[in-house]
Formats: C-alpha cells, sequence, structure tokens
C-alpha cells in the first residue's frame, strides 16, 4: 500500500470536541454526546468481525460506512423517522440521541453466512424461525425472515426468539410487532435499490430506539458492516453450477479469519493482516460504495485524518 498517498487512518486516536459531555467507544464508531443531547458519531477505519476489533485499520472504510450510512438513512427517511440530522465530515454524523432498544433485526432474503453454517450443521431452527428442508448455500428463501439478537455493548451478540425477547421484556408486543413491520418496508426498499444497481441485498440488520417516545432508526442503514450484497448477473448460474456467489460485504474478511483459524473464540489468534490484505479491504469497500450509491467514491485531499475531523467539527459547531 501506498502510504504517502493514503490518509491516517482513525484506529485508536481519542478526538475531543468543544462542549461534549460524555464519549462512548464501540466496535468501530466513537460516540460523542453534545450539547442538546445530540450524538456526535465518528466513523474509525476500524473493522470488527466475530464481535472483536482486528489490529489493523482499512484506509477510508470509516467515511465509506460513514457516507453510505447518510444516503441509505437519506433514502429511508419517509419510511421511519431518522436519527441523522447531518455529516460536518465525511467520517462524522450528527444527530438525535435516542433511548436504544436493545435488539437488532435482523433480516435475511437468503440462506447465508451465520444462517447457513447452522443449516450446515443440521440446523432447522434459527430465532424460533423454522428454516426449509432441501436448501442449498445462499438459497432465496420464500419470503425474508426475521432473526433478532441481542445488543451486547461488549462481546457477542446473541440470537434470540421473538418469544423469549417478549418474555424477558426487552419490548412489548405491539412496538415489536411495529419493528417488524417497519424492518420489512426497509428491506423491501433496500432490495428494490439494491436491483437498481445489478445487486441483491441478501441480509442485513436495523437498530431502533425511542426518541420523546416514538421509534426512530438509529446507527447505519445497508453498508457493507451491517449488510451483505450479491451480484445480481450470474446468479442463478452460479447457484445451479455450485460456484461460490460473487458478494460486495466483509464476510470475505470472515472468510479469510476462519480459514486462518479465527472465530473470535478464546485461545484464538488474528491470523497476520498483511499490507496487500489491508489494501485489499479497502478497495472492496471503495467498491461497494461506487456500486450501491452509483457515485464516485471521493478521497480527502487532507492526509490527516484526525486534524480534518476536528476542524470540520468546530466550523460546525460554531455554525450550529
Amino acid at each position: 500500500m501506498n502510504k504517502t498517498l493514503s490518509p491516517a487512518p482513525l484506529f485508536e486516536q481519542r478526538l475531543r470536541f468543544d462542549g461534549e459531555r460524555d464519549f462512548y467507544r464501540g466496535k468501530v464508531r466513537d460516540v460523542h454526546t453534545m450539547p442538546d443531547d445530540r450524538l456526535l458519531m465518528v466513523a474509525s477505519d476500524r473493522i470488527s468481525a466475530f464481535d472483536v476489533v482486528l489490529p489493523r485499520a482499512i484506509p477510508f472504510k470509516g467515511q465509506v460506512l460513514n457516507q453510505l450510512a447518510a444516503h441509505m438513512l437519506h433514502a429511508v427517511s419517509d419510511i421511519v423517522p431518522v436519527w441523522l440530522e447531518d455529516t460536518p465530515d465525511p467520517n462524522v454524523a450528527v444527530g438525535k440521541r435516542c433511548e436504544p432498544i436493545r435488539l437488532e433485526m435482523v433480516i435475511r432474503g437468503h440462506l447465508t453466512g451465520h444462517a447457513w453454517r447452522t443449516y450446515r450443521d443440521g440446523g432447522r431452527l434459527l430465532c424460533g424461525v423454522v428454516l426449509p428442508e432441501g436448501m442449498q448455500e445462499h438459497g432465496a428463501f420464500p419470503e425474508p425472515i426475521i432473526t433478532p439478537a441481542t445488543k451486547a455493548d461488549a462481546g457477542h451478540d446473541e440470537d434470540i426468539s421473538e418469544e423469549e425477547l417478549l418474555a424477558k421484556g426487552l419490548v412489548d408486543a405491539a412496538r415489536y410487532g411495529e419493528m417488524k413491520r417497519i424492518t420489512r418496508a426497509l428491506f423491501a426498499r433496500g432490495q428494490a435499490m439494491a436491483a437498481e444497481r445489478g445487486l441483491i441485498l441478501v441480509d442485513t440488520k436495523y437498530e431502533f430506539g425511542l426518541y420523546k417516545g416514538e421509534l426512530m432508526l438509529m446507527d447505519e442503514v445497508h453498508t457493507p458492516d451491517s449488510s451483505r450484497y450479491f451480484h445480481k448477473a450470474g446468479f442463478e448460474e452460479r447457484q445451479q453450477s455450485g460456484a461460490p456467489q460473487v458478494q460486495l460485504s466483509k464476510e470475505f474478511v470472515r472468510e479469510w479469519l476462519i480459514a486462518g483459524g479465527f472465530m473470535g473464540l478464546e485461545g484464538q489468534q488474528v491470523p497476520e493482516m498483511t499490507d496487500d490484505f489491508v489494501e485489499l479491504v479497502s478497495t472492496r469497500y471503495i467498491s461497494l460504495y461506487e456500486q450501491v450509491t452509483g457515485l464516485p467514491f471521493q478521497k480527502p485531499e487532507v492526509v490527516d485524518t484526525a486534524a480534518r475531523i476536528e476542524k470540520n467539527v468546530s466550523v460546525w459547531l460554531h455554525a450550529h
């Protein structure tokens, strides 16, 4: 990788902004609580898999994640209110602070990834949903299935059935019904947008919160960290021949880790992330952004990413 042409990636830097009241570091984003109870989220270049932050940053990943999330949030804001208000920097999003609902609404259109691994190993029940017999990897479900997971602050998110989550009081039945309806509407919109770009939205997740008592869509939407895409052209032919599907997602990172003997379990070591591998991941993220949005990816001219963010946010804060 040509270091002279790449910005200094955001990995462990701790940025500070005027007026911030609190700070929380997630796996990928740094969250700053600002005046008026706004959240300012900085999308870092960290990458996680199997709920573990990998040891090297991926140049441009944070920008891809933030700009794609903003693009998609605007595209679904007619379906459900969204938390996002503004993006003062390519890596930064500002919006409403919601009370999070501790669930990830995972929705799957195809038998892929975690669902396939469960199925391959003989499982026919996933989060209380019965999986049909006779399916092959990447095959489409008769209709998309919702397989929720508990949202963990640290460690692994865990699958949970509708019956279990209601029994635990994570959300009441009426609210969960609303979340399911919106999840299906969001996924249908995402599928339609993907189809226009020659892609198949395979699966994704949505996170919701409450803002003044009303349901609001939080976090990212239809990004490579939350979603999986296949190329539409040749999909059926590859299915019939048993060839691997061409994916736009970070599943290839998980597969690389698995091949290197790592699945996030105790005692396992992350394989060496070479410069070539880091560059490959960065290139794939940029490719996904351009493929999904139809827009060219603009690499920033400022090499010092942290300084650029602090300057742009300072200007924005003074204007607001």
